[in-house]
């Protein structure tokens, strides 16, 4: 990808709230890993709730289950679209979810929603998350496509009403529909004869508790196989200021050979505090 496609997507999303990035990955090493899952799809329960649907299937720890899915986590488009949305409100992003969900056929519409509502607090001053969904099959009005609601970024809903009619994020494998957290969306009822299969990655400010908790889906034992971009996206690294720490020190040390008995705590600082310390330490001596 260029950076001219980047900056025409980085302006739908501000735009619209979305954004379907076409043959971001090649359509035959989408439906390779859709043939790699099939096992886990096959032997994974329907959800149970009337929000995760009860003729869906749901599993995560995705990087467990195929290498593939490193790819998706990694690819250098998305994760500069990642960058660029999210990183003005925290010193690094991380990975929220990487989940595999198949609607099968008589599943009703999902409710509407904006993922960002996952966590309290006052929004509208930053995004808190671009999620991607990555389809594994065809999506189509029919099957249950991801429905957005352009321009929910940027107002708030009072009332179901106040939607304006949804987008249909109809199309193949290999693209990628990338939206922000902040954007209203929600899966569609499948009334075909076969499920609609898609994996969504989704990218959050580093400080925030994420969706899948990391170190339970990937402990140290696990995380140690994978490349560090990828244990950074998955929290072994320190957010500074001194958050995300194992005794003090940064918690990709657990990802060595041997971990000492005894550590000394460390500051893991800014550099704009580091410096500020530095003079108040000349100050005061």
């Amino acid at each position: 990808m260029t950076g001219t496609r980047l900056v025409a997507d980085l302006a739908a999303l501000d735009r619209d709230g979305f954004v379907i990035v076409p043959d971001a990955l090649p359509r035959a090493w989408i439906r390779t890993l859709d043939r790699e899952l099939a096992d886990a799809f096959a032997a994974t329960p329907y959800a149970r709730g009337d929000f995760y649907g009860h003729r869906t299937k749901r599993f995560g720890r995705l990087l467990t289950r195929a290498d593939r899915v490193q790819d998706l986590v990694l690819c250098p488009h998305i994760l500069a679209l990642a960058e660029a949305v999210l990183g003005t409100a925290c010193e690094r992003i991380q990975l929220n979810v990487a989940q595999a969900i198949a609607i099968h056929p008589g599943e009703r519409a999902q409710f509407p929603h904006a993922d960002q509502d996952m966590w309290g607090g006052v929004k509208g001053t930053h995004e808190f998350l671009l999620n991607v969904m990555w389809p594994l099959t065809t999506f189509t009005a029919n099957n249950g496509a991801t429905r957005l609601y352009p321009g929910t970024h940027r107002r708030p809903l009072q009332a179901l009403d106040d939607l304006p009619a949804p987008v249909v994020a109809a199309c193949q494998p290999g693209a990628a529909i990338c939206f922000l957290g902040s954007t209203v969306h929600g899966g569609g009822a499948n009334i075909t004869t076969r499920p609609r299969r898609g994996i969504v990655i989704g990218y959050s400010l580093g400080w925030l508790k994420p969706y899948e908790n990391p170190f339970l889906a990937y402990p140290p034992a696990v995380a140690r196989q994978f490349p560090r971009p990828l244990t950074e996206l998955l929290g072994y690294v320190q957010h500074r200021p001194n958050l995300g720490n194992f005794e003090g020190q940064c918690p990709s040390l657990l990802l060595e050979d041997t971990v000492p008995a005894a550590l000394s705590a460390v500051d893991a600082l800014r550099p704009d505090q580091a410096s500020m310390l530095a003079a108040f330490a000349r100050h005061d001596a």
